[in-house]
């Protein structure tokens, strides 16, 4: 089948022309045409027809549907983004269950953008709108199809230590030097990245402050170490996330909002996969998880399982909510 076929180069290829597309430092969310592929955010603005969203829209019963002509499917999940990975792995054993053969590539974000729109990625799990991935939306919206939205209050956020001084995020221009003069970022690919440096730098004069961008895995150690050493630390993080439950950190306060409000995580599918695989998109369309829920899950992939076997945490997730797949075939969540 035309994605289980794929050589790794083609994979490798979208990384590239990702990363030309939407900028090596992180895609922008200005109105520039940035590159070639795709329609831009200069001629459409595609991502504000999900400004809203609905738990229920879509929702429909999918056991009577076919498997349809495709019956290989590949998830994509966003490197780092814990949410991102437990869904698509959760998908991934859902449609296993249902008739089809799921694997999962996990991609920085731009990458992962970019196979959708072509093919070589049928479905994305955490396409964050109106804001967050409006850039991606907006750019190749009109080459993917959504299939749902499975939560309605993600946010981004500016975290630190609980015990440290700071307040809002404006508190970080003045108090710097307690922070060690650094912003810790994660993917420079990541929507988050893009609108920390075009968007809340610039509203908050943090521009003194080093922003580092590398990983989610190093922003997390950051916090760990911090925690270990007593020190201060202020990171880029979103809700929802494991981390809230494992450390004590909090939020600052956003009084100018230039992270954005709450938005809804969104399922996108290339172009036509509802006609191919009708019965899978419709699962997708039914995905409703809940914040514990999500948090359980990720707590298994990320602590008992150490990241190393999505799969097994699934599977145990599963046989402690015994009814989810029957749910999600019925359309009984949400």
């Amino acid at each position: 089948m035309r994605k289980m076929t794929r050589k790794l180069g083609v994979l490798a290829a979208a990384v590239t022309v990702g990363a030309l597309a939407l900028s090596g430092c992180g895609a922008s969310n200005s109105n520039s045409d940035s590159g070639s592929g795709g329609t831009t955010s200069a001629t459409n603005d595609l991502a504000s027809k999900y400004a809203n969203c609905s738990l229920t829209q879509g929702k429909a019963p999918a056991g009577s549907l076919g498997a349809g002509n495709d019956t290989n499917v590949t998830i994509g999940a966003f490197s780092g983004w814990d949410e991102s990975t437990a869904t698509a792995y959760l998908m991934k054993n859902i449609l296993q269950r249902n008739g089809y053969t799921a694997d999962v590539k996990t991609l920085d974000a731009a990458a992962a953008f970019t196979a959708a729109s072509k093919g070589d990625v049928d479905v994305l799990t955490d396409v964050w709108l109106p804001s967050t991935h409006k850039t991606y939306i907006d750019r190749y919206g009109d080459q993917l199809e959504p299939l749902g939205c499975w939560y309605d209050n993600a946010k981004l956020t500016i975290a630190v230590n609980d015990s440290s001084p700071a307040q809002s995020i404006g508190d970080l221009k003045s108090m710097a030097s307690q922070y060690n003069n650094t912003l810790v970022g994660i993917e420079p690919g990541a929507g988050e990245t893009a609108i920390v440096k075009d968007k809340v730098i610039p509203a908050y004069g943090l521009q003194d402050l080093t922003f580092t961008t590398s990983s989610t895995a190093a922003m997390l150690a950051s916090i760990r170490k911090a925690e270990a050493d007593n020190t201060n630390v202020a990171v880029t993080l979103w809700k929802p996330h494991w981390a809230y439950s494992a450390f004590k950190i909090r939020d600052l306060q956003d009084p100018k909002g230039a992270l954005g409000g709450k938005e809804g995580l969104w399922n996108f599918a290339t172009k036509g996969f509802g006609e191919k695989a009708p019965k899978a998109a419709q699962l997708f369309k039914n995905l409703v998880v809940p914040d514990a829920d999500l948090s359980e899950l990720e707590n298994l992939m990320t602590q008992k399982y150490g990241g190393n076997n999505p799969d097994g945490a699934v599977t145990e997730w599963l046989s402690t909510h015994p009814q989810f797949e029957s749910q999600i075939v019925a359309a009984q969540l949400g």
